[in-house]
């Protein structure tokens, strides 16, 4: 082997680890397996104007969930808290994110029924996750997702028995579930194909991290009030602020 050949094999070998690196730090961006940034969206969500009064459940059609809650129930589709902050909002990157595979997580996201009701109300999740669905009650529940983009099943589970194990294989946002037992249990869940999405609890707000500097659009979802998008750019280092507002149909 001459000279010329040896060199230019040392410049062949570094130019192919000279691409791995690229491909790698490629896979850490938006959208790749690890996510990689160190950027944050922390923002809130709240409703302008005078709240729906929520729905009275009543569940003297069983007698074990009419025992547990002997005076009914309030439905869950409109949770407000002080200031008009909104609960049960999905949140989540709607665009701005390079493509590439992301690994969902090994932890499944979790749904119990208890107290006759879907716990919680709404849930997000990344596709190719699995969901776990408990039993805490002394009655027998159904489970019936009605997707438009994913595989539909219908489940029993009597109590005492091992949590359904299921995964949703492609994003929708978002999918309702019901209990044809039970007619009022009804929930939401969110399937996403990153990790970059939160749900509103009761004081409004919520907080996506580990998001790489870019320009996003960030969309939030309520199962009454619909969907809203806003703009932000986000940068390499600590939280930037957003809100969203829905205006509630009774008015002030």
């Amino acid at each position: 082997m001459n000279r010329l050949q040896q060199l230019l094999g040392r410049y062949a070998v570094v130019f192919v680890l000279a691409l791995g690196v690229f491909q790698t730090a490629r896979a850490g961006g938006p959208g790749g397996a690890d996510g990689g940034g160190s950027g944050s969206i922390l923002g809130s969500v709240r409703l302008d104007g005078l709240a729906p009064k929520p729905a009275h459940i009543v569940m003297s059609a069983d007698d074990v969930c009419a025992k547990l809650h002997p005076a009914g129930a309030s439905a869950e589709d409109v949770v407000v808290g002080a200031n008009g902050s909104l609960g049960n909002v999905i949140v989540y990157v709607s665009d701005g994110l390079a493509s590439g595979p992301v690994n969902p997580p090994a932890a499944p996201a979790e749904i119990e029924q208890k107290g006759c009701m879907y716990t919680p109300h709404v849930v997000a999740m990344q596709a190719g996750q699995h969901v776990k669905i408990v039993n805490e009650d002394g009655t027998t529940h159904n489970i019936h997702p009605m997707p438009q983009n994913n595989r539909e099943w219908n489940k029993s589970q009597p109590p005492g028995t091992q949590p359904v194990d299921e995964i949703f294989s492609r994003e929708e946002i978002a999918i309702p579930v019901k209990c044809n037992i039970h007619p009022w249990m009804k929930s939401y869940v969110a399937v996403f194909k990153h990790p970059y999405f939160a749900v509103t609890s009761k004081d409004g707000s919520f907080d996506i991290s580990k998001l790489p500097p870019g320009t996003y659009t960030v969309t939030a979802w309520h199962e009454k009030f619909g969907m809203q998008s806003k703009k932000i750019t986000v940068g390499p280092n600590g939280a930037d602020k957003l809100e969203f507002v829905f205006k509630s149909p009774l008015g002030r």
